[in-house]
């Protein structure tokens, strides 16, 4: 059971190309958003898009993986886990981030 405590699955297409980073240790990473979609009906028939950014981070492997294969707009399924973090804005302020580190991803072909 400990495998489902922080346990995230996402399927949805790149908002743009993603940033690439080569770290002097030698790691890799990646970063990208992902965009998913809700389509639901209002009460008067009307159809609604509610479409929801997520920050996605790869590290090693996967972050390769996304380098070489994906691009803005690609649709991919995503299982990863979720990390928030902290920083200090240009004026000082602490804010914070919800980020999904990426794991596993597979890229669909349509």
């Amino acid at each position: 059971m400990n495998a489902l405590r922080n346990k995230v699955q996402l399927i949805g297409n790149l908002g743009n190309n993603p940033e690439i980073i080569n770290l002097e240790s030698g790691k890799k990473l990646a970063k990208f958003s992902l965009a998913t979609n809700e389509v639901y009906k209002k009460s008067n028939g009307e159809k609604v898009t509610d479409t929801q950014w997520h920050n996605i981070v790869a590290w090693g492997k996967t972050a390769e993986i996304v380098e070489n294969y994906l691009s803005q707009g690609k649709e991919v399924i995503i299982e990863g886990k979720l990390a928030t973090r902290s920083y200090e804005s240009q004026t000082g302020e602490k804010k914070y981030i919800t980020e999904i580190i990426a794991q596993e991803l597979l890229m669909i072909n349509k």
